[in-house]
């Protein structure tokens, strides 16, 4: 009976796996390590009506992607990261909105020992409410103390541990007395697939006007490419007009050649005065800013100078 209730319970998977790949073109492969099933319950409450959460294990799920591969050989991308504890989130939404959702269920969590650190612990300084007894402990640490009104006081911020270092039992210990959870666990995203591309999830953070600087460098690129090598491309055409033209300009101002474009540049020539009537307009609202600038000062002045008679009467000896 036992059997059959185990046949029936991984069909139901198999045809519950190969459903959420066929409905949904996107998911993510996610790290399930310390995690636990409250956390777990809390987090497909956060995700509903968003994505779908599917853990399982590893052998069951190559073996449902392997047995699809001839409807969707695109699946196959997915095996090679199908190890540890890992688990997909499957959604029809933006990739980065889930991600992020997926990143605000981290819960703080002690360190413990033997645990592989995944980010950078620092204590900074402070006074703690430990006696003077446990000095020798932070001695054994490297931690710089000294005895504040009968407390330890740790003197310098202390990079404690790094990121992918095995947290050793003292360094927990110490964590744990002075009550810091350094560490934050969630589902952590290894992979994005989206309708049969996989990837890392750094790529998530390239947005719209990245692509768009990228291309724009790009192009300048290979319009000066072009432009040096005489090869003519849609980003060099445009300069190599406006280029073309400056040259007809400085030939048409030191011979007889006339055209439309050479009339306006024989005439500031003629008559240089025409530079300063065009830079007038621009720089009279400077002027007059200065002149209320002025203004004040000399209502000041006269301010002033009242003040300094102030002490004198019409009819003093």
């Amino acid at each position: 009976m036992v059997k059959e209730d185990r046949k029936v319970w991984k069909n139901k998977f198999f045809e519950k796996i190969i459903h959420l790949l066929d409905e949904y073109p996107k998911c993510f492969i996610v790290g399930a390590d310390n995690v636990g099933s409250s956390q777990m319950q809390k987090i497909r409450i956060s995700l509903r009506g968003h994505a779908v959460v599917l853990m399982g294990k590893n052998t069951m799920m190559r073996k449902a992607i392997r047995g699809h591969l001839e409807k969707n050989p695109n699946l196959e991308k997915l095996l090679p990261h199908i190890k540890e504890n890992i688990g997909f989130v499957f959604t029809k939404q933006d990739l980065s909105f889930i991600r992020d959702k997926l990143a605000s269920n981290k819960v703080a969590a002690p360190a413990k020992s033997g645990a592989i650190a995944p980010c950078d612990v620092s204590i900074p300084a402070q006074v703690t409410n430990m006696g003077p007894e446990k000095t020798s402990f932070f001695q054994a640490l490297q931690v710089p103390t000294k005895i504040t009104r009968g407390t330890i006081e740790i003197i310098n911020d202390i990079h404690l541990i790094k990121k992918n270092d095995k947290v050793g039992a003292s360094e927990a210990a110490l964590l744990n007395m002075l009550n810091i959870s350094p560490f934050h666990y969630g589902l952590t995203v290894k992979q994005v697939y989206d309708s049969g591309a996989i990837f890392d999830p750094e790529i998530l953070d390239i947005k719209p006007e990245d692509l768009r600087a990228k291309f724009v460098d790009g192009v300048k690129n290979i319009a000066a490419i072009s432009l040096q090598i005489g090869y003519p491309t849609i980003a060099s055409v445009p300069h190599s007009i406006a280029n073309g033209l400056k040259n007809l300009l400085s030939i048409a101002a030191v011979t007889g050649v006339e055209f439309e474009q050479a009339k306006k540049l024989k005439e500031y020539l003629k008559d240089p005065s025409k530079f300063a009537a065009a830079a007038a307009p621009a720089a009279a609202p400077a002027a007059k800013k200065e002149e209320k600038k002025e203004a004040p000062k000399k209502e000041e002045k006269k301010e002033e100078e009242e003040e300094d008679m102030g002490g004198f009467g019409l009819f003093d000896d």
